[in-house]
């Protein structure tokens, strides 16, 4: 055995795998990030990190710094996600005593702009070869000649070169195939931390706050705990995700699994991106209404002066974090209308060419530190709205609205915030989380209804009527 952190990534024929990235989402305890059938897939484990902590983010980049600076990177590639990768995920709140966690797999499987890749990663002393990788991939699927035969007869995945929506499920891809869900069969839902009502009494309680100036938005979350007794399985949920959520990005680290519409950060060289969401409209809402739906969104979403006000607190909070990291930056003048099956979203995207801060380039891990929690997932002040949050959820939201994504050691990566998701407690049960942005003149009633909006993408991949 040798300490030596080694890693080889090699092309990989992507004829051999036609659906994309999904294609490979074959174990439920695969590691994912993928979006448009582009992304990242990772199977193993040699290597982890866990914290706890105001400072779990700083300890993870230092960790990984460490672990990279003297490995010995074979890639031919030289894409972002190739070389050596970690996958994580954070916990929400500095005072969870869920660890936060970095993983390094041990065979990662990568697929971008048309392109695709292996890469093997050991600590090992053994040969390192396009044989070795190769096989240790068939290892992980089972002994499949290629990933496309280990999936036969799963869910058909969408057409990567597809981006059109078809009917009105909007950023499902042209020709895909997303079969009818069955109700799971014995199948049970129970609410989780507070029944609904002391939710919504949780809701008028943090509007009564607002109202008296001590801050200007809060973000309440609540779970809600399925039973399924025929099993849960990961990857089952995480092909759904992925063929129905395409415009989401899946994901899928240790037992917490989704689909978010939001970027809280994306590193590329100097350049980095964000996606913020705030302000939502359930689709149902639109039934019966005349004239398209997307007027319908833009004439009670857009036009709305409280979801506006909701959506530039979340902006503001995320630029004026980014500020000291950037030469330049900029954002949609005014956000858009972002379609998705259960919801629309008032979205704007950020983007920001990173300073050198202190002599370098700021990792994502340590832009993660100065940008979570945002408003749009706690609330603002921070402290205030960190403090409430406590008081009035009576909830430990784990990794929930944390960050969820990958790294490599060139300092690019992709981290959104762990929405629209679940943890698998055990064989049988999964925890899900929502939460919804509480301003002056929200309505608990109109909130709860919100959360089942978000609650819908979960629910249907599990198979449980919504």
């Amino acid at each position: 055995m040798t300490s030596t952190f080694r890693t080889l990534t090699v092309p990989l024929d992507g004829k051999a795998f036609p659906g994309g990235l999904p294609s490979f989402l074959v174990r439920d305890d695969v590691l994912c990030w993928t979006r448009r059938e582009a992304g990242l897939a990772g199977f193993g484990e040699i290597a982890r990190f866990t914290a706890t902590g105001p400072d779990r983010f700083l300890e993870a980049d230092i960790w990984w710094r460490h672990l990279v600076l003297e490995a010995e990177v074979a890639d031919s590639v030289e894409l972002p996600g190739t070389g050596p990768v970690a996958f994580g995920s954070f916990a929400f709140s500095k005072t969870s005593a869920h660890e936060s966690r970095l993983i390094v797999p041990e065979i990662v499987v990568g697929v971008r702009d048309n392109q695709a890749w292996l890469t093997q990663l050991t600590f090992d002393g053994g040969p390192l070869t396009e044989e070795t990788a190769l096989a240790a991939l068939d290892r992980w699927l089972g002994g499949g000649s290629d990933a496309a035969s280990a999936t036969e007869g799963t869910t058909p995945a969408a057409d990567p070169a597809g981006d059109a929506s078809v009917g009105d499920v909007p950023g499902q891809a042209r020709g895909a195939v997303v079969r009818p869900l069955p109700l799971a069969a014995g199948a049970t839902l129970n609410t989780g931390s507070l029944s609904e009502e002391a939710w919504m009494e949780a809701v008028a309680a943090g509007v009564a706050e607002i109202r008296t100036g001590a801050l200007e938005k809060l973000v309440l979350a609540r779970d809600v705990v399925a039973t399924i007794p025929s099993g849960v399985h990961a990857a089952d949920v995480l092909r759904e995700l992925a063929a129905r959520y395409r415009e989401c990005w899946t994901y899928g680290v240790d037992g917490l699994v989704g689909a978010t519409p939001e970027m809280l950060i994306q590193v590329e060289g100097r350049t980095a991106q964000a996606r913020v969401l705030a302000g939502t409209l359930d689709r149902r809402d639109a039934h019966g209404e005349d004239g398209p739906p997307m007027d319908y969104a833009t004439r009670v979403l857009a036009g709305s002066e409280k979801q506006r006000h909701e959506h530039e607190i979340a902006i503001q909070s995320l630029t004026k974090q980014l500020a000291p990291f950037s030469e330049a930056m900029n954002a949609h003048d005014e956000p858009f209308i972002l379609e998705l099956p259960n919801v629309w979203h008032l979205a704007s995207d950020v983007k920001a060419e990173l300073t050198e801060v202190e002599g370098h380039v700021p990792t994502c891990l340590a832009l993660i530190n100065a940008l979570h929690p945002t408003a749009a997932v706690c609330g603002t002040p921070t402290l205030v709205a960190g403090e409430l949050i406590r008081k009035l959820e009576h909830l430990d939201r784990g990794p929930y609205a944390g960050p969820v994504g990958w790294l490599d050691a060139a300092g690019n990566g992709e981290w959104g915030i762990a929405l629209r998701g679940a943890v698998i407690e055990s064989p049988e049960t999964v925890r899900l989380y929502a939460g919804c942005g509480i301003v002056d003149g929200s309505q608990p009633e109109a909130e709860l209804a919100e959360t089942w909006a978000k609650f819908r993408p979960m629910l249907e991949s599990l198979g449980i009527s919504s």
